[in-house]
């Protein structure tokens, strides 16, 4: 048996499940404006089959699962209970967006931006009834850019997850997967993210702020209020310097961006977006706003 032989099944909904779908079908396609969800999208574009369960229940009854070899699962919405993953030959295999143990849980990306990571990756487990607590079948790394946002890691994450199945479901077909458990006294919890942690606490130190930005963008966005308006922050950056104002205080605004004190070092804002506005540079902004830099936060 090859890969290519493997009778598999794809449950998944956001792009990056979209994304990695399309990889398995052919190596590139072009998008289209998104009719349903992502993977419908790509599923109708090459006239795959779509069954959409709304509730366990139904997704249980589905008995064409029992017919799959596999049943490939990216970002999917519903917790497959233990008579579901058992129903493919092979069972369940999900592609999860981090080095597990590590940061298991709903969203994984922004959690590891967050934190501080240096190295992020993908990995691929055959599924159990845990929180992605599977045997890992395959992982690979990323390393992450200094100025690394949520949308850009998730681009190459679907890169690499899709590379990574692919060399998975082959050792799949050959007989050669060698699964690894799980170290649970490593794992990390990647919790859901709130629109209220959204807003900017300027008591934090300007890096954290920075990571915030970069993992809330492109959502929920990141924001801070100024004249009792909300103000989306998009792109920022930490300046390491002394601070004498209180935390929040905007110390000065010009060309390069506008400076905001926090409880350790400035937060430099370069892009934002102003309540009911587009997004702009820092710079245009103040072009219609030269005394912003005598506004400060309520």
């Amino acid at each position: 048996m090859t890969s290519d032989t493997l009778r598999l099944g794809f449950a998944g909904t956001p792009d990056i499940a979209a994304r990695i779908l399309e990889h398995l079908i052919i190596p590139a396609g072009r998008g289209r404006k998104t009719r349903a969800s992502a993977v419908k999208q790509i599923a109708e574009k090459y006239l795959i089959p779509v069954y959409q369960p709304g509730n366990k229940a139904e997704l249980q009854s589905t008995e064409s699962l029992s017919t799959l070899d596999a049943l490939i699962v990216v970002a999917y919405g519903l917790i497959f209970p233990p008579v579901v993953l058992d129903m493919p030959r092979l069972g369940c295999i999900n592609v999860h967006m981090s080095l597990l143990p590590r940061w298991r849980g709903a969203a994984p990306i922004q959690r590891t931006i967050e934190a501080g990571d240096k190295i992020s990756g993908v990995t691929v487990m055959q599924m159990d009834a845990g929180l992605d607590t599977g045997a890992i079948l395959g992982q690979q790394q990323c390393p992450l850019a200094e100025d690394e946002t949520s949308a850009t890691l998730h681009d190459k994450l679907a890169e690499l997850g899709a590379k990574c199945l692919c060399d998975v479901l082959v050792q799949i077909a050959s007989g050669k997967a060698a699964p690894v458990t799980q170290d649970d006294s490593c794992a990390t919890y990647a919790r859901k993210i709130s629109k209220d942690e959204a807003w900017i606490d300027w008591q934090r130190p300007a890096p954290e702020i920075e990571r915030m930005v970069r993992a809330f963008n492109p959502t929920p966005v990141a924001r801070a209020e100024f004249r009792q308006q909300p103000l989306r922050i998009w792109q920022a950056t930490a300046m390491q310097q002394t601070v004498n104002a209180a935390p929040g205080t905007v110390m000065q605004a010009n060309n390069e961006g506008i400076d905001v004190a926090t409880a350790d070092g400035v937060l430099r804002l370069l892009q934002i977006q102003p309540a009911g506005k587009r997004i702009m540079r820092a710079s245009e902004f103040l072009n219609g706003h030269p005394d912003f830099f005598q506004i400060k936060p309520t």
